[in-house]
């Protein structure tokens, strides 16, 4: 890879770092796990550059990549599957926003990573503002798949803050 080429993936990660930081904060309670997941979506990242196709937008590319590496390592070791199911708990580590520090944005997220894979992925996306096509091509499912799965999170997340809130 050039020097031209390195400048612009350097530039790239930093400017959708919080893409990586969301993502292993989702799958991984751990710090260690959530370093070793890190590295190795940067790392994937960096050897899939070459590939990368400037028609599309670059964070869409980079969220199928870590999220198909963040799936990938935990099938890896089913122990550390299993715990990652019962232990998640989503912390975003840059709350660089105001608003993402708030009690309520804590508690989504806190939801939002008792969530199976696909659907934690989805609403990942989502809350990143990508439209439903994009996340339907960054996840390999049909646009309206996606739509239904909103729908229906957004109805058990709902539930889960007013079963809290009472």
């Amino acid at each position: 890879m050039n020097s031209t080429k390195k400048t612009l993936f350097a530039q790239a990660m930093e400017q959708h770092k919080g893409i990586i930081y969301k993502i292993v904060n989702s799958y991984c309670q751990n710090k260690d796990d959530r370093e070793d997941l890190a590295q190795e979506i940067l790392t994937t990242t960096w050897l899939a550059y070459d590939n990368y196709n400037s028609a599309y937008k670059f964070s869409t590319w980079m969220y199928r990549i870590a999220l198909n590496v963040a799936i990938s390592y935990y099938r890896k070791d089913s122990r550390r599957e299993d715990k990652a199911n019962e232990e998640c708990i989503v912390k975003i580590a840059d709350l660089s926003q105001e608003d993402e520090s708030s009690e309520a944005v804590k508690q989504l997220y806190d939801f939002i990573g008792q969530l199976d894979k696909l659907n934690k992925a989805i609403m990942l996306l989502y809350l990143e503002s990508e439209p439903y096509e994009g996340i339907a091509t960054s996840l390999g499912i049909s646009k309206t798949n996606v739509a239904t799965r909103i729908s229906r999170i957004k109805h058990t997340l709902k539930l889960q803050f007013e079963t809290q809130d009472s």
